[in-house]
């Protein structure tokens, strides 16, 4: 009889309260879009009843507002997991609606088919091409597909006929033999292939097929500005100084970049820095910013878990999609974030930052130490295995209100042990072979803002009473953020109340 076409509502009646379901893509690319919504739907039906429903949702990494932001309006999210950036569900999660728990990206599919958070029950795989056999190739994004085809005990296919060609040949879907059986990931260079174009699913688990015509819905990053700008220059102008000082290969080394408005113009950065030579990607996200590298020239071959594309770039990607077929591989995120491919590859790992203390730790999640962002991401999976890990971000935000540099940082992400490099629109902080005291010379005179730099000294004059290793003052450390939160401003903050 082959696989049936059924409707998103069909879809949604198999997935029961309490299920653990899993999700394919990477962000909002290749994610699904029609059954989510009748499944939140179902939800609000089923509340209105008086009857309970939310399900454990696992994802490669955020998602949209087709998931994410309709599932948490609809209150059907229990268990989510590992990233989100969606205001509803940051909201939901921040009032203790959702059990959210954060982690490494690259940590997840193995820790499901470990069995840590029980089974899948339906996993919903957009496709973009499929066959009776169970042959599905793959969208814009792959994060756990392939892991979760493998573990669901139904599948659902969503259908995705909104581009005019499927995906085939950019995907490399592999999953790796687990503890104690692991043998090497065999990937040597950013281009190396080591698993299948097509992604196999037992047509038995499958329950249908749903059709979808909607877009990625994915906008446009804010436009750079001034601070960006010179952010990224900073990066820029400290790497080419690495290539003369030949503390890197003549040949330059891949870069992983993070996401959002500084990562573009770091990387636009290095495509007009005329000392960078043309570079690879070994990463987890790519960007508009990267489609125009690599129609110039300066970016020659990108490996990554997702065309992180806004939709005209997408359209634009699509019209022009035989050009970068020899130049673009999508892996799962469990390959892309692989701390032993990072480290044997040497990738130059550029993340950002919330906050960063004087001492080199960094805090990528939480606001004022208590109020969740989006989740740690790939970051740390980058950070701790990269060659080179540098941090960025503006110097202040809110006009100056608040510090970016900071005693202590609210919330610990990545410690001083794995960040090696902390750059702001002031400068660049290279804290390689440095203790702590002569850390703190280095952040505070490079990257605080002018206008933070003699607070930041009167904190460390006041830790420097207590003696050790590593000056702290515990009643103090905080005080920043203690003067924005009671005063709505850091700079209010009176180190003299402490002696």
């Amino acid at each position: 009889m082959g696989i049936p076409f059924i409707t998103a509502e069909e879809a949604a009646a198999y997935i029961k309260n309490g299920d653990n379901v899993g999700l394919s893509g990477f962000t909002a690319s290749g994610t699904p879009k029609v059954v989510t919504i009748a499944l939140a739907q179902r939800a609000k039906e089923l509340h209105a009843k008086g009857e309970p429903f939310k399900i454990n949702l696992f994802t490669g990494a955020s998602t949209n507002d087709y998931v994410d932001g309709e599932l948490a309006r609809a209150d059907a999210i229990n268990i989510r997991t590992p990233y989100q950036s969606h205001p509803d569900s940051r909201k939901n999660l921040n009032n203790g609606g959702i059990h959210y728990f954060d982690g490494h990206l690259s940590h997840v599919s193995q820790d499901l088919r470990y069995g840590f958070f029980g089974g899948i029950d339906v996993a919903i795989i957009e496709a973009t091409e499929f066959s009776p056999n169970g042959d599905v190739i793959l969208g814009a994004g792959m994060g756990m597909s392939a892991t979760l085809a493998m573990m669901a005990k139904k599948v659902i296919i969503e259908y995705s006929s909104y581009y005019a060609t499927s995906f085939r040949g950019f995907h490399d879907n592999y999953v790796p033999l687990d503890p104690p059986h692991r043998r090497e990931i065999p990937i040597y260079k950013p281009d190396d292939r080591i698993g299948t174009t097509v992604l196999h699913i037992d047509p038995e688990k499958i329950i249908g097929v749903v059709p979808s015509n909607a877009s990625e819905s994915i906008k446009p990053f804010t436009a750079g500005d001034e601070i960006t700008a010179r952010i990224g220059a900073n990066v820029c102008d400290f790497l080419a100084g690495e290539l003369r000082a030949g503390k890197m290969p003549k040949e330059f080394l891949p870069i992983q970049s993070g996401v959002g408005n500084v990562a573009n113009a770091v990387l636009a950065g290095l495509g007009e820095n005329p000392e960078i030579p043309r570079f690879e990607m070994y990463t987890e996200v790519i960007q508009d910013s990267v489609m125009k590298l690599m129609e110039e020239g300066h970016c020659k071959f990108a490996s990554t878990c997702a065309l992180t594309f806004s939709d005209e770039a997408m359209l634009h990607f699509m019209d022009n999609i035989d050009f970068f077929r020899d130049k673009i591989l999508m892996r799962p995120g469990e390959i892309s974030n692989s701390p032993e491919v990072v480290r044997r590859l040497g990738l130059i790992a550029m993340n950002t930052a919330l906050e960063a203390d004087i001492f080199g730790n960094v805090n990528s999640t939480h606001v004022l130490g208590n109020k969740m962002m989006n989740g740690i991401g790939g970051s740390g999976d980058f950070c701790r295995n990269g060659y080179l890990s540098i941090f960025s971000c503006p110097s202040i935000q809110k006009g100056g209100k608040i510090s970016a540099i900071v005693p202590m940082v609210s919330h610990v992400d990545h410690s001083e042990h794995s960040v090696k490099v902390i750059v702001t629109e002031q400068g660049v902080a290279d804290l390689r072979g440095k203790d702590p005291l002569q850390r703190a010379e280095t952040i505070i005179e490079n990257c605080a803002h002018p206008m933070y730099r003699e607070l930041l000294w009167d904190y460390v004059k006041l830790a420097q009473r207590n003696g050790g290793h590593t000056p702290n003052n515990l009643h103090a450390c905080f005080a920043l953020h203690q003067a924005f939160m009671e005063k709505g401003d850091m700079a209010q903050v009176d180190f003299s109340l402490y002696y």
